[in-house]
């Protein structure tokens, strides 16, 4: 799929501590196609490090910070085909080790 015909998503963090925020946004990457642009809006301090080190671990791609909304940093993802899948209970683990 051409990456900029692809769909984009939005998921609303704000308020949201990384873990769950993680939770959440494994949710909605696990229902959309390889190539989907995800637009995540966080205000968690620890998004700025735990969302490209969760790209890195899963392997869908980290974009950095798109725009801001009211101030509040939006960070752009790419759902990678074939992503690592991650424990359910913790989002940090790899499922299965």
């Amino acid at each position: 799929m051409n990456p900029d015909a692809a769909a984009t998503i939005t998921v609303d963090g704000v308020g949201k501590l990384c873990v769950t925020l993680l939770l959440e946004l494994r949710r909605h990457l696990a229902a959309a196609p390889p190539g989907t642009l995800v637009r995540v809006i966080a205000d968690d301090p620890a998004a700025p490090l735990d969302l490209p080190a969760w790209c890195h671990l899963t392997g869908h791609g980290y974009l950095g910070v798109l725009d801001h909304e009211a101030g509040i940093p939006v960070y752009g993802l790419r759902v990678a085909a074939g992503p690592a899948v991650t424990d359910l209970a913790s989002p940090w683990r790899i499922a299965g080790r």
